[in-house]
């Protein structure tokens, strides 16, 4: 008898994942880490890591729309693909003619930008929390805390804890920690101690970043959250914990800061969502109802 072996030879080991998206991605709602912010870590103020693609056709170079900053961006999605949720034709129809509007007429870009964030609320309140949505959670929420501190055109708050010296604090979403880059070891030195005074002696780890001018990189972690309501627990301990900073370093900045905060209120565009009354199969007027998936 004669035994026959199959020999078709099979690819090569790398060639089993070729890293490529062929998924035709125009209408999706996806999470992004925009690589192009290597300069403003945390990202820009008005971004919140959410976008709705407008092109997709090729997902190695998707223009999409931030729903926070409604500001167009340009996505390498091939490697790191959430989507978290879908559009509907005529919702992205919408969202380009307000686009187009807002390029010819740049006063219009409050109207665009009210109706992105407006969707990206839907978007979160439709898939309520999950580990995929809680970085944007997290990044709303830390978005606030700038704005009430130290509004500027990123998502970092500046203090200065020494002289000449300005440490910048911004807020790791996937690792839920505060990362404080100070620009050199003196004007770091005794600011670990005031860090374990400040967050109540949570864990801390110090490195140094090197390349240009030397960084010491200083974390605060506070654990990764579970549920909503440990999101904004943490949040509320960031601010707490920053509050302190600011007073101990800069004690008249924090006497504007409060007496603002007093007669106005904190910022708290995270009360306007409401996760306990959706659920993931009721559909929502502009969305298809397709399943969340990673990719």
């Amino acid at each position: 008898m004669q035994h026959v072996t199959a020999t078709e030879s099979r690819p090569a080991a790398l060639a089993d994942v070729p890293g490529i998206c062929d998924l035709p991605l125009t209408r999706a709602v996806v999470q992004y880490r925009d690589v192009h912010e290597v300069h403003h870590p945390g990202g820009h103020i008005r971004d919140i890591g959410l976008a709705v693609v407008v092109a997709g056709r090729f997902a190695s170079s998707a223009r999409a729309v931030d729903l926070g900053s409604a500001e167009v961006k340009y996505l390498n999605l091939t490697t790191e693909l959430v989507v978290l949720d879908w559009v509907y034709d005529p919702t992205l129809a919408h969202l380009r003619a307000l686009s187009d509007a807002r390029e010819k007429h740049p006063a219009r870009g409050a109207q665009l930008r009210r109706y992105c964030f407006d969707l990206a609320l839907r978007v979160l309140n439709r898939r309520g929390f999950t580990p995929l949505t809680r970085p944007i959670l997290l990044r709303i929420g830390f978005r606030d805390l700038c704005k009430d501190l130290d509004l500027h055109e990123s998502t970092v708050v500046r203090i200065v804890t020494a002289p000449g010296v300005i440490t910048r604090v911004h807020l790791d979403y996937e690792a839920n920690s505060l990362v404080f880059r100070t620009p050199d070891s003196t004007g770091a030195s005794g600011l670990g101690r005031t860090l374990r005074e400040a967050f109540g002696g949570l864990g801390m780890e110090t490195s140094r970043e090197r390349g240009g001018r030397p960084y010491e990189v200083q974390r605060v972690r506070f654990g990764i959250p579970v549920t909503f309501d440990e999101v904004l627990a943490s949040l509320r301990t960031v601010r707490r914990g920053l509050g302190r900073l600011v007073a101990r370093f800069e004690p008249e900045r924090f006497g504007t800061v409060s007496g603002l905060t007093s007669t106005f209120g904190e910022r708290a565009t995270l009360d306007k969502l409401d996760f306990g009354d959706t659920g993931f199969g009721v559909a929502t007027p502009g969305f298809d109802d397709t399943a969340l998936s990673v990719h």
